[in-house]
């Protein structure tokens, strides 16, 4: 039994500031999911963590930091017949970014309904899942809503972040479509404010509606009452990873039944340390370094 349960996609991550010209790139892992549920095992909850890898250095390498973060990694996959999937990002003008999906085909694109495990995901008190594996293909479309279905059934907390990113959309009202069907599945919904078109038509029903705003803090609506926070105060080295580090930091306050303010609170100290550092996940904290009003 896990305390969340949450899929996606892990892959390779190279920065650089011009790749052309550099010879000296950062490498890493990482992912929406895999942020979270490093975040979480470092709070000291218990996290599964379900994808695809190749059969690669990359995939083993994604393998081994989970497990080393006390991720439990049992459900899953070494996919023989594909590579994991990589992420370039290149700095162009300071925190600007210019990004290159190599995803297609990748081992995390075949995950698919067959790959969820039932009991695994029915026996956990949360399910995580984002708008960005349904985006990757129609299997890992499948598999998402397959893993919503099964926690609903089994009344599972199911947690939906919409994330929505569109180099992996065909066009964005493709995307508002599967982001706005995803979402009616959600207990708890994350969004930043950018995104609050994709889920419009279905806001009124969410029970707990959480919205980022960067820099200018995150609310959240629960069962009709607003709450708000501010963002921890932080020198940015880098935003990637804040949403997961947001949204682990808020499910850990949900599931320690924390006030929804002090909820935020947490989920906003997690993004600050994340942003804090080049990494999307080495830098997110233990308990022990949470500030005194997140703990």
């Amino acid at each position: 039994m896990t305390e969340v349960f949450t899929l996606g996609e892990a892959l390779g991550i190279v920065s650089a500031d011009r790749l052309r010209h550099d010879t000296d790139v950062r490498l890493e892992v990482g992912g929406a999911e895999f942020t979270l549920a490093v975040g979480l095992a470092r709070l000291g909850h218990s996290v599964t963590w379900l994808g695809r890898v190749g059969a690669d250095e990359l995939g083993a390498r994604v393998l081994t930091v989970l497990r080393g973060e006390g991720v439990d990694v049992s459900c899953a996959l070494s996919d023989p017949a594909a590579p994991t999937g990589l992420v370039i990002r290149q700095r162009r003008i300071g925190r600007v970014g210019h990004v290159v999906h190599y995803r297609g085909g990748s081992a995390g694109s075949r995950l698919g309904p067959g790959d969820i495990p039932p009991r695994a995901v029915q026996s956990s008190k949360v399910l995580h899942v984002t708008g960005i594996t349904p985006a990757l293909s129609g299997t890992a479309w499948s598999a998402a809503h397959h893993a919503v279905k099964l926690a609903r059934d089994a009344g599972v907390t199911v947690s939906v972040d919409v994330n929505h990113r569109p180099q992996l959309w065909a066009d964005r009202q493709e995307a508002a479509e599967a982001l706005a069907e995803l979402a009616t599945g959600a207990d708890v919904l994350f969004v930043n404010q950018d995104e609050l078109p994709f889920i419009e038509p279905v806001m009124g029903t969410i029970r707990e509606l959480v919205v980022t705003r960067g820099g200018k803090g995150a609310s959240s609506t629960v069962n009709g009452m607003r709450y708000d926070a501010q963002a921890a105060p932080v020198t940015v080295v880098d935003p990637l990873g804040a949403g997961g580090a947001f949204a682990a930091g808020y499910l850990s306050g949900l599931l320690e039944e924390l006030h929804p303010t002090d909820r935020l609170r947490r989920g906003s100290a997690l993004a600050a340390f994340t942003v804090a550092s080049a990494s999307p996940w080495q830098g997110l904290p233990t308990r022990s370094e949470l500030p005194p009003l997140t703990f």
